[in-house]
């Protein structure tokens, strides 16, 4: 591949909130350079995301690696026969954590269907009533499965208040539509450099950008130019300029939209 390829990662004077990475898939000689390159590329904040019971832990200890690390408490659908009332009570007792911010990552898979439907549906419901109990916005993970995601959204419609993400979105346009109605923000992350993903940016340009936040859900989803190596946090850049691109927007003013953004959704109570 080209030099120009390869380009440099940019740098920008707004500050940017990865909000959704998975940072325990690390070693911790990889987690110490990964941090110091996501500083100097200006990452101020990090948010690192829970999807199983033997990693809730495990996330609740990165946060407390460094100032600049959060995370949440959740079980992912591909879990979601894991999902037990131990589970339950650890994730509402530790959901309290002063670095928690949301439950998360909980949803619905169908693409994979490593858990049967149903108990992802009923995982899913439980959850969402966890994060209205604890007063906490939620990460949602939807693939293959809108229908089902927006009537169970539906049902939460008034408690909820559409305080959440529906993360590295790839769904339909009617999906996106209800959930930003619902006051739902939309996570967008590599797969908007990926040639193939031309759905993904039409609704990167439906999307108010008020209603964007940007993640990289490293360690995969690699943006280009640098696709084929393990995705990170300082690799976000890229996908705010392609964003950015897309919403035909000054980089430097879509960068200060979105970290405020990031800060009303995840940091009001911090």
């Amino acid at each position: 591949m080209s030099k120009k390829a390869r380009r440099e990662i940019p740098t920008f004077e707004t500050p940017i909130i990865e909000t959704h990475c998975h940072l325990d898939y690390l070693d911790t000689e990889q987690l110490t350079e990964t941090l110091a390159k996501a500083q100097q590329v200006g990452i101020e904040k990090i948010i690192t995301i829970a999807v199983s019971p033997k990693n809730l832990a495990k996330v609740r200890d990165l946060t407390e690696r460094a100032d600049n690390i959060w995370g949440t408490q959740g079980i992912h659908p591909h879990e979601a026969e894991l999902f037990n009332a131990d589970v339950e009570a650890e994730i509402r007792q530790e959901s309290s954590g002063e670095k928690i911010l949301a439950i998360g990552e909980i949803g619905l898979d169908y693409y994979y269907d490593h858990a049967d439907r149903a108990v992802q549906r009923i995982v899913f419901e439980k959850q969402l009533q966890m994060a209205v109990d604890c007063n906490l916005p939620v990460v949602i993970h939807t693939r293959e499965a809108d229908e089902d995601t927006r009537s169970i959204l539906e049902n939460f419609s008034g408690s909820l208040g559409g305080r959440g993400v529906i993360h590295s979105f790839t769904s339909g346009l009617p999906l996106a539509e209800f959930c930003i109605n619902e006051g739902f923000s939309i996570g967008f992350n590599g797969i908007t450099t990926f040639n193939s993903a031309q759905n993904v940016r039409d609704v990167v340009t439906a999307t108010p950008t008020e209603k964007i936040v940007l993640e990289t859900d490293a360690p995969y989803l690699t943006p280009a130019p640098y696709r084929g190596r393990p995705n990170a946090p300082f690799y976000l850049p890229f996908i705010a300029e392609t964003v950015a691109g897309l919403k035909e927007m000054d980089i430097e003013t879509f960068l200060q939209q979105v970290y405020l953004n990031s800060e009303n959704l995840f940091f009001q109570d911090t």
